[in-house]
């Protein structure tokens, strides 16, 4: 090939056509863009930080929400309203209506995050709970108690704790429903300081990313509550009216946004050099280059249009004939270079497709006998189920309870395994764990008295969503190559409890069965590794089924079976799953 026939593609027109049209553009864009990129940067971050500001007392506002929520709870169940109503009678409650007050907070704080405490008083000023001798007088200044009687039962937010520095104090109001809404105590919340921390991860590492931008919570005697400032900033410095402050050498804007509820301040101080980075500008100048440079592109681009297309429309008008019948390669040819390479490219793609076709149509008929035999072989679960109904009336009728109760957990079994294509392939731990207790069942009753078992799991575990079928193969391995293989009574536990990793739910099965050595452990991870069916009898899902399912609904989010065993001590094989995985 020739010098010029090198240089004559494609690309080179293109870039040489493009180049010239966008020096002229850029060229007139950039002066007018010049003059404004100075008052464009000053309205770009002060849209910012109010953004920001905005954004950091909506999430307050809701913090705040969750805490009056809360209270108001706590100030209007039953059984405190009606213990603040005897004490408001002259009946001082007794030490086990302390313990029942005490029980009853704890059942509505267990719902809500950042609490420290809950104190409740009487009128006048006698602590309630916790169960010690203490006043209100002796907890916080009167003047804080002059501000919640003027606030007639709403929350106020008074400022740290005078005696633990690292906790926020609210108080209000316990009102008596029946009484007209009559005065009967107080209840004061403590809530840690993290609680009101409005920076999130995510944020700080976009800020660390750039110059860092900090934020603060100040309450209305200048305290600082929850910030990211360094150690050495002083509040009263935060507070003052100043647009921009200086921090280790580098300015910062500062603005503040005071809460309505509260009246405390947030304060965000952002550097001026992140703050006024050029995006607005850079914008505006893309737009003015659209229009100025419009006119020239369409005169331009039109002589390029005919330079670039016209081998490309010689290519089209060739591969129009292949649309008709089976695809043929196609022989023409360009000057250029890449015109060329696409149609040496286009006739290896008709080879291909060709090849491909005949596969395909050889597998649709493959794949067509194969489903008419599935449909053959289609078993109606409705009848299985009436057969079994039957059968459980039957043996009730004849006074056989044992064996009736065997026929209603394989129907249920029977019915959890049968599932339509349409059915969610997700359940909750409690309907896996009520599925192995009915394999159970019927398990105990096939070996008499040799097998016992018990199933420990928690609320918060059997609510965590996991993949059907993923327990019952553990527990039927457990009986298989445990209990069956020792003799005498063996013992099946299946525990479903939190992990160490947080947010992680654990499930665990462990028998006392005989055990494997470290080679029979090894050779168990080799098998479940390259997919191989573990099970006794050959016919059983198996661990190698359970752990790549595991890896396919979980992915990265599960490090797979842990199989731990000692020979004459039993095996323990556990998994961990997340607690919020969300469902396909």
């Amino acid at each position: 090939m020739n010098l010029w026939g090198r240089i004559n593609t494609l690309r080179n027109q293109i870039f040489l056509g493009f180049m010239f049209v966008m020096v002229l553009v850029l060229a007139a864009v950039g002066l007018f863009n010049y003059e404004q990129v100075s008052v464009l940067l000053r309205s770009n971050a002060e849209k910012h930080i109010q953004q920001t500001a905005v954004q950091a007392t909506g999430k307050l506002d809701v913090l705040l929400r969750q805490i009056d929520t809360f209270t108001a709870q706590v100030a209007t169940n039953a059984n405190i309203q009606r213990l603040l109503m005897q004490e408001a009678d002259g009946r001082p409650i007794n030490f086990e209506e302390r313990q029942l007050l005490q029980q009853e907070v704890r059942k509505h704080e267990a719902y809500t995050t950042g609490i420290r405490s809950i104190e409740l008083y009487t009128t006048e000023y006698r602590r309630l709970l916790p169960l010690a001798d203490d006043t209100l007088e002796s907890r916080v200044p009167d003047e804080w108690i002059s501000r919640v009687d003027e606030g007639k039962g709403r929350l106020i937010w008074l400022g740290l704790d005078p005696r633990y520095p690292d906790v926020v104090i609210a108080i209000r109001h316990v009102r008596l429903i029946d009484r007209s809404f009559s005065h009967a105590g107080y209840v004061m919340v403590q809530i840690d300081k993290s609680y009101f921390e409005l920076m999130n991860a995510e944020s700080a590492a976009d800020n660390d990313r750039a110059a860092r931008e900090y934020m603060g919570l100040v309450d209305e005697s200048g305290q600082i509550i929850s910030s990211d400032f360094p150690s050495d900033i002083e509040a009263a410095a935060l507070i003052s009216r100043q647009e921009t402050i200086s921090l280790d050498g580098k300015k910062y804007f500062a603005v503040q946004k005071q809460s309505d509820t509260t009246g405390w301040k947030i304060i965000i101080l952002t550097p001026v050099d992140y703050a006024t980075e050029g995006i607005a500008v850079l914008r505006t100048a893309i737009i003015v280059s659209v229009m100025v440079g419009g006119l020239l592109f369409l005169i331009l681009t039109f002589i390029l249009s005919v330079m670039i297309t016209r081998p490309i429309l010689n290519l089209i008008k060739a591969m129009r004939n292949a649309r008709f019948g089976t695809l043929k390669p196609i022989p023409v040819t360009s000057a250029t270079m890449e015109i060329n390479e696409l149609n040496h490219t286009y006739n290896q793609m008709v080879v291909s497709l060709n090849e491909l076709i005949e596969v395909v149509y050889q597998k649709e008929i493959i794949q067509s006998r194969t489903e008419l035999k599935a449909l053959q072989a289609q078993i109606n679960p409705h009848f299985l189920f009436n057969t079994l109904e039957a059968f459980y009336w039957a043996l009730d009728e004849k006074g056989e309870e044992e064996l009736s109760e065997i026929v209603v957990a394989m129907s249920g079994l029977f019915r959890y395994v049968i599932s339509r294509a349409d059915e969610d392939e997700w359940v909750t731990v409690g309907d896996e764990l009520e599925h192995a207790e009915r394999y159970l069942k019927i398990m105990d009753m096939r070996m008499l008295d040799r097998l016992s078992w018990r199933i420990e799991a928690d609320d918060a575990s059997r609510c965590v969503p996991i993949p059907k079928l993923l327990i019952q193969p553990l527990v039927e391995n457990a009986i298989l190559h445990g209990v069956e293989q020792r003799v005498g009574q063996g013992t099946v536990v299946l525990r479903a409890e939190p992990s160490g990793r947080k947010g992680y739910t654990r499930i665990v099965v462990t028998d006392d069965g005989p055990g494997m050595n470290e080679d029979k452990i090894r050779e168990l991870y080799a098998a479940m590794e390259s997919g191989q069916n573990d099970s006794a009898k050959g016919n059983g899902i198996g661990l190698a089924n359970v752990e790549r399912r595991l890896r396919l609904y979980y992915e990265a989010g599960t490090n797979g079976l842990n199989i731990r065993s000692e020979e004459a001590k039993g095996t323990t094989i556990a998994f961990e799953i997340p607690g919020e995985q969300g469902r396909d």
